[in-house]
């Protein structure tokens, strides 16, 4: 046994690679679960939740474990689809190694860029592992020579397929020189290397040995005087540099088939860096345990996902938050997928559910022993730009809408609600429309709130082009005191910005001042809805006449003739409509970037400048501005446009008029019943 602690692998990649299946595989072939299920058969251990068996894909992260020759290894499954990214970002983080599940065609090749860039950004090490290698088409050379612009680190092929006509059959270990032919649900049996492969094997190997030797130069010395490299330095070499994030090992095999699981595991056995030196990359120091998720289990409650570091930790000892306030957790939790077991202990780098901590969020560092932790991982925010209006169907759910909306937002960093103060609406932004999808799927399912969505209102604004003077009076006699108020407003507009302002220029007591106010309250009334049906913007109206009855005027009279003064003169100063335009900054892969500028402009956008993405292969960065009434729908429709890897964020940047005959009919719509 390595030592008592266990290493944390993430399957990271493109949606539809197989991570889940290779998590499968793995659980499988270690006798971790009694028989292999899968993702399309809806039996897998990870992707049990019902919206991802309903999606056929993952919706969240899934956290397994298993073990492996005398080691003990945590899984973390990250989502692929960039929707549900942010589920797994701070978990990947306290992964000690990533492999990258990719599928063998080289068309697909630029789908791994944004996570290699992610992982090498984090410095995270990681390996490629080449799923479904039964089903390639092109050569693993080709994929290699695709994939090699987008990793700053050398891809260092571990590995040749064996062919039998078009299809492959096996493999060679190029560290150990050794052949082995797959075996359809059984372990791989070593053959004699064939004498036409030997050629591409002695190339190959020989390759490999110099990609280290770029590393050690007492093996490039070797290299160079023609001596065989002991196999203790080859491995030796192997770990180091996938360690220390110096090169990215690449295996290869088929998941659903069993093929190449067995070679991947020895790779991850004696190649995966130790929990310690994860806890250097995040500055961990002492015994303590990283939250990375919060999770709320229908048998469990509330669970902070944890890794330990530095030490074990046992069910009932005594920690400490980053303020040193104590914190007894009510339970150690192994997890399976969507099973938990209750433990009494968990070593150096285990991943657990630690219950009853409350105030705890993803995110912050758990001391242990009772000792305030030394530093803490911030929790990535990613833009949330998809948003929906919700409300719930039943007026008795809005307390518990809002607790349901808490609770999702606090296991789900890519989400996130707040109330719309202008249209009153509770709006749930999250990464995609499918992202988002899920979450009313979990409000219903999880806790039994039901609720209508749609669009969110666009917050569109009218102002005037013209200054006018207008008279509001309000007089009504109907016995006893009556009800008197005159004024004189001069209203004009403002520069965009200004907002809405009230000033008074009365001389001669020609309204009292007690009833300016009230004037003003009038004002602020009318500007709240415009004669073309929505908040009125830089305005300036100024009070300069008015007259008054001793026994009839009130405030309430004059603030009835400053609502009047000032509706009739909006409508008399020739109104237009102002949509809110956001400055949209979208990164996308270059072959997709015609496409996604003529959907730009068939939304009205504007493009600012584009630029290359700066250390991306072959990637663009757009700046455009575009009316928020284009940003419905936009994810989706760029992510169709990309294989699903462009995105996009965005910002409210100036509101801006309306062309007539569209403002003509959105004033027409909004004049419809609901």
């Amino acid at each position: 046994m390595s030592g008592c602690y266990t290493r944390a692998i993430a399957l990271v990649g493109p949606a539809g690679a197989g991570k889940t299946s290779l998590a499968e595989a793995m659980l499988f072939i270690t006798g971790a679960i009694p028989r292999q299920g899968s993702v399309q058969a809806g039996n897998s251990t990870g992707d049990a939740s019902p919206e991802a068996r309903e999606r056929g894909s993952s919706t969240e992260l899934n956290l397994m474990h298993f073990e492996w020759m005398g080691d003990r290894f945590a899984l973390i499954d990250v989502p692929g689809a960039p929707g549900f990214a942010a589920d797994g970002a701070s978990a990947l983080d306290v992964a000690d190694l990533a492999v990258v599940v990719i599928d063998p065609d080289p068309e697909r090749a630029a789908l791994a860029q944004p996570v290699l860039r992610r992982l090498e950004g984090a410095g995270i090490p990681h390996a490629l592992f080449v799923n479904k290698i039964d089903q390639a088409r092109g050569s693993i050379e080709e994929l290699l020579t695709a994939l090699a612009p987008m990793s700053a680190a050398a891809l260092v092929a571990r590995q040749i397929p064996i062919r039998a006509g078009e299809r492959v059959a096996g493999f060679v270990d190029l560290a150990l020189e050794r052949a082995y032919h797959y075996e359809t649900g059984r372990k791989s049996q070593q053959v004699a290397l064939a004498p036409h492969v030997k050629d591409d094997e002695s190339a190959a190997r020989f390759h490999m040995l110099e990609q280290l030797a770029d590393h050690d130069d007492l093996l490039l010395e070797q290299l160079l005087s023609d001596e065989q490299p002991s196999l203790e330095t080859v491995f030796a070499d192997l770990a180091r540099e996938t360690a220390s994030g110096l090169i990215v090992p690449v295996l290869f095999g088929s998941a659903s088939n069993g093929f190449g699981i067995r070679r991947l595991l020895k790779m991850l056995r004696h190649d995966t860096p130790a929990p310690a030196r994860t806890a250097e990359r995040l500055a961990i120091r002492g015994e303590a345990a990283q939250i990375f998720k919060i999770s709320h289990a229908a048998t469990v409650g509330r669970l902070a996902l944890a890794r330990i570091f530095g030490g074990a930790l046992a069910d009932g000892a005594e920690m400490a938050d980053g303020k040193g306030r104590p914190l007894r957790p009510g339970g150690l939790f192994a997890i399976q997928g969507m099973a938990t077991a209750k433990i009494p202990a968990a070593e150096a780098g285990s991943i657990v559910g630690i219950a009853k901590v409350e105030a705890v969020q993803a995110g912050e560092l758990i001391g242990m022993a009772g000792t305030a932790p030394q530093s803490g991982l911030p929790v990535e925010k990613r833009a949330a730009n998809c948003a929906l209006a919700i409300a719930a169907k039943d007026h008795k759910d809005e307390v518990r809408l809002s607790t349901a909306l808490n609770r999702l937002a606090e296991e789900d960093a890519g989400l996130h609600w707040d109330q719309d103060e202008g249209s009153r609406e509770t709006l749930l932004h999250g990464m995609s429309e499918d992202h988002l999808a899920v979450a009313v799927d979990r409000l219903k399912r999880r806790y039994g709130v039901a609720v209508s969505v749609q669009a969110p209102t666009i917050a569109y604004r009218e102002s005037i082009r013209k200054a006018v003077t207008q008279r509001g009076r309000h007089k009504k006699q109907s016995g006893g005191h009556g009800q008197f108020g005159d004024v004189v407003l001069e209203v004009r507009p403002l520069e965009r910005g200004e907002g809405v302002r009230f000033e008074e220029r009365i001389t001669g007591g020609a309204v009292p001042r007690q009833y300016i106010p009230a004037v003003e309250k009038g004002v602020i009334d009318a500007v709240a809805r415009g004669p073309l049906g929505f908040p009125v913007v830089d305005v300036c109206a100024v009070l300069v006449d008015g007259s008054f009855h001793s026994v009839d005027s009130s405030e309430l009279a004059f603030r009835t003739a400053g609502r009047i003064a000032m509706a009739d003169a909006l409508a008399a100063a020739s109104p237009y409509l102002l949509e809110p335009v956001a400055h949209v900054t979208i990164m996308s892969p270059g072959a997709a970037t015609s496409r996604i500028t003529s959907a730009i402009a068939s939304r009205r956008g504007q493009m600012l400048r584009m630029t290359t993405r700066d250390g991306w292969h072959h990637w663009d960065v757009l700046e455009v501005l575009l009316p928020e009434a284009g940003l419905q729908g936009l994810e989706a429709e760029i992510r169709s446009m990309s294989q699903g890897m462009a995105r996009y964020e965005a910002h409210f940047d100036h509101l801006a008029e309306v062309n007539a005959k569209l403002a003509d009919s959105i004033v027409q719509r909004a004049k419809e019943p609901a």
